[in-house]
């Protein structure tokens, strides 16, 4: 049996894909997902299966294109790689609502920071499946963009320490 972290893309965020915690937290258990329970209302699951990560993801992916009425991203990491995220967190003295790790599907392309625009303040570093950003000045003025972080989905250094810890327990 396995712990994982799942992560919806673009749920609750912004006014789009509208998603109760509620509705998620039963879909999981629908596909036979055990332990599940959600952090905050945008896509943050914990839960336990015996199955590999890519069939998790499927499996959750079928239900949510179902509900919603298109595709919904979901990435999926195990406990220990979401603990691992955290760890290498390259700006840790930065506070974490001002670092965020950007969740991709495979690893990130070598030259994926050479073609991201619209910097001023912000520092990038690639991660194992992750683009981490530090917003120096907060994301509020960002005008950065990263291709290469297009499908993926971004989490907060608070938000991956307590996602750690919910698997982890």
């Amino acid at each position: 049996m396995h712990s994982y972290v799942v992560l919806l893309r673009a749920v609750n965020v912004g006014g789009t894909g509208k998603l109760p915690m509620a509705d998620l937290r039963a879909m999981c258990e629908q596909a036979g997902f055990l332990d599940v329970r959600t952090y905050i209302a945008s896509g943050n699951v914990v839960l336990r299966s015996a199955l590999a990560e890519r069939a998790v993801a499927a499996a959750l992916e079928s239900r949510l294109a179902a509900y919603a009425g298109k595709p919904v991203g979901v990435l999926v990491r195990t406990a220990a790689e979401m603990a691992a995220v955290l760890a290498a967190n390259p700006f840790p003295d930065a506070p974490g609502n001002r670092v965020v790790a950007i969740f991709l599907d495979s690893p990130p392309p070598a030259d994926a920071l050479e073609h991201a625009s619209g910097c001023k303040h912000e520092l990038l570093a690639l991660g194992r499946r992750e683009i981490y950003v530090h917003y120096g000045d907060g994301m509020a003025d960002s005008r950065l963009r990263i291709p290469a972080a297009k499908a993926g989905t971004a989490r907060n250094i608070n938000t991956i320490a307590k996602l750690a810890a919910m698997a982890s327990a």
